[in-house]
């Protein structure tokens, strides 16, 4: 059997005129490389897996960069990129400055669109296939869309208006059971093997241009034909098939999605129709590795694991995560009004254990942030205690909600919002880096930032009992950091920490106010500074909004505001527009005015100066400065 060589041979001339015979070895050489890589890596593995022969019969019978073929999240292109070219960066895939985990279009030209959140390729091909009409270009646009995309509710609105404009995009539903159901009869297979032949379509043509040619009698013999087909079509077709047809796309399945000539034939056929066309392919999540098949969701987004046993290699530390997750169980067996709603991420957000301990009170929408908010809204009205659970990057869809439907009435929903800040491997789409300036300007909303895992059992608490309009509460990811002892109980206030016999307010030249999490950065550079002969007061932000007025009542030469959120519209504008006129100079250390790509958290800190040494010589070199 011939052995390719993934790094130097043109393997996409490979799959576009290589016999169909031989392209299962390149497919299982193509899996095996990906279990290798992913291994050490860490990334998503189970939803490449699934779609190694898909990608491929994608890449036969659409030529790209010519064709444009669009991802939806975009975390099942690593065949993708196999096949373009880049095995070769593999072993620094999600790392820091190394190959990116989702489609970029400054990596190569064969990604046509930047994705990294759902259900966004439908909307982005129906664009790019007007621009081309519009330019008289003559090009495929192809949105490859499945792995729970199909629950998020940009995806049907991008559905209505391609099939009201009658867009000639090719949709392709990578349908692995995540989300949708079959129905599938003998009848219908049958159907659809007939709506695919070509002797079938010419023959459709070929009447109709018949009727088309009879005075006065043909429009009503054709239209009379068409309602007759349309009850047929109906009668027999499965459930997903009347859906698209009912909207105006050409529905053409279920074919295998590991059958390489079922599968080409179907996307010829799609190409001859001049107008929307989707092609339904049956897939497994997970294929070809026993682990990923048996766990699809453990293996979806994984850390590095051991190929031979499948165990996943990962910190015993206890998370934010999990540390939120025990404390909503406990808080929900004192209150039956409390209940949990999460956006496809429910173990992802700790929320595994509340499922398990209250079912009936547990509510996954899937990936549709918006109607969780919204739901939540609802609930609220109803007279429960909604706890929203979403990553901050993700809550940025639901923003509308946030204001419109909770804050406006100053409903008591209580968002916990996790992966604040930077979060690492999945890079610019993913960092939680805007929550504080998006919530900071929404009246009614109380926002929270804990320092350490006591502090965030203990918000949560005074979120749900000792508040009454609207919450939100954000923390980082990763592993929470140990109570602080010389932090005090949270009540809704912030604090001043001190060593123990030391009053650091009245005499420090220096005033550190930390947002949350970045409590420990400030202590470490605060002990530089002392090192260095300056006098330092360490303030822990754990209440960012409404923004505590005494905080600016400072007797210091130099503030320095501390947050892991952009410059923009955080808590350091806000600190600094409060405390003009004040004897003290202002220094706000945030992320930048930019995305940030990919990296561990401490790698990126590096290279942004976020260090406790960088900052420390910043304040250094503005005490002289201004001296």
């Amino acid at each position: 059997m011939k052995k390719y060589d993934l790094y130097h041979d043109d393997l996409l001339q490979i799959v576009r005129e290589s016999n169909l015979k031989e392209l299962p070895q390149l497919a299982k050489e193509i899996r095996s490389f990906l279990i290798e890589k992913v291994s050490h890596t860490g990334g998503h593995l189970a939803s490449n897996l699934g779609v190694v022969e898909l990608t491929m019969a994608i890449h036969r019978i659409y030529h790209s960069p010519e064709d444009k073929i669009i991802f939806d999240v975009g975390h099942q292109s690593y065949v993708h990129k196999i096949l373009t070219g880049r095995a070769g960066d593999f072993d620094t895939l999600r790392q820091f400055k190394g190959l990116s985990g989702f489609p970029k279009s400054r990596e190569s030209e064969h990604d046509a669109f930047d994705t990294g959140h759902s259900s966004t390729s439908l909307g982005a091909a129906q664009g790019y296939a007007i621009a081309r009409d519009l330019r008289k270009e003559n090009h495929e646009v192809v949105a490859l869309i499945g792995d729970g995309a199909m629950t998020g509710g940009l995806a049907y609105e991008a559905l209505n208006n391609i099939g009201s404009q009658h867009t000639k995009v090719r949709i392709i539903l990578n349908d692995n059971q995540m989300s949708i159901a079959r129905n599938v009869g003998a009848l219908s297979k049958h159907l659809n093997e007939l709506r695919r032949s070509e002797n079938y379509s010419n023959a459709k043509k070929q009447v109709k241009r018949s009727l088309d040619q009879l005075p006065v009698v043909g429009d009503a013999i054709a239209n009379s034909m068409m309602r007759t087909k349309d009850k047929i079509k109906y009668s027999v077709l499965s459930e997903e098939a009347v859906f698209f047809e009912s909207l105006g796309i050409k529905y053409i399945g279920p074919v295998d999605g590991y059958n390489f000539e079922e599968m080409c034939r179907a996307f010829r056929f799609a190409n001859t129709i001049n107008g929307p066309t989707l092609v339904h392919v049956i897939t497994k999540k997970g294929k070809g590795y026993y682990y990923s098949e048996k766990y699809p969701r453990a293996f979806h987004g994984v850390n590095p694991f051991i190929v031979q046993n499948g165990n996943i290699l990962s910190s015993n530390q206890k998370t934010y995560s999990k540390v939120f997750g025990d404390a909503l169980v406990e808080q929900a067996k004192k209150d039956s009004s409390i209940v949990a709603i999460t956006a496809a991420m429910g173990t992802a957000t700790g929320l595994g254990p509340f499922c398990n301990e209250f079912p009936e009170r547990y509510f996954d929408v899937g990936i549709a942030e918006q109607d969780a908010v919204l739901f939540a809204a609802g609930l609220a009205k109803g007279g429960m205690t909604p706890v929203c659970v979403i990553y901050s990057s993700f809550l940025q869809r639901a923003y509308d909600q946030i204001i419109e439907d909770v804050a406006i009435q100053n409903l008591h929903v209580v968002l916990c919002i996790d992966r604040a800040g930077l979060v690492g491997a999945d890079g610019e789409t993913h960092h939680g880096m805007f929550d504080l300036s998006y919530l900071r300007s929404v009246p009614n909303l109380t926002v929270l930032s804990p320092a350490d895992e006591k502090q965030l059992t203990e918000m949560l608490d005074y979120a749900i009992h000792d508040c009454e309009g609207p919450v939100a509460i954000r923390y980082p990811r990763g592993a929470a950091a140990s109570a602080h002892e010389n932090l005090p109980d949270f009540c809704g206030q912030n604090s001043l920490l001190t060593a123990k016999g030391e009053d650091a307010s009245s005499d420090a030249e220096v005033a550190i106010l930390a947002v949350g999490a970045m409590l420990d950065l400030a202590q470490e550079t605060a002990e530089l500074l002392k090192q260095d002969g300056y006098r330092t007061a360490v303030y822990n932000v754990a209440c960012v909004k409404p923004f505590d007025a005494s905080l600016t009542e400072l007797s210091c030469r130099l503030a320095v505001t501390l947050e892991d959120n952009t410059i923009a519209g955080g808590f350091g504008e806000c600190f600094k527009a409060a405390a003009y006129g004040r004897d003290y100079d202002v220094l706000s250390v945030a992320l930048p005015d930019a995305f940030v790509e990919q990296g561990s958290v401490a790698e990126l800190r590096e290279e942004l100066g976020i260090t406790p040494s960088s900052i420390a010589k910043g304040v250094k070199d503005q005490l002289e400065r201004k001296a």
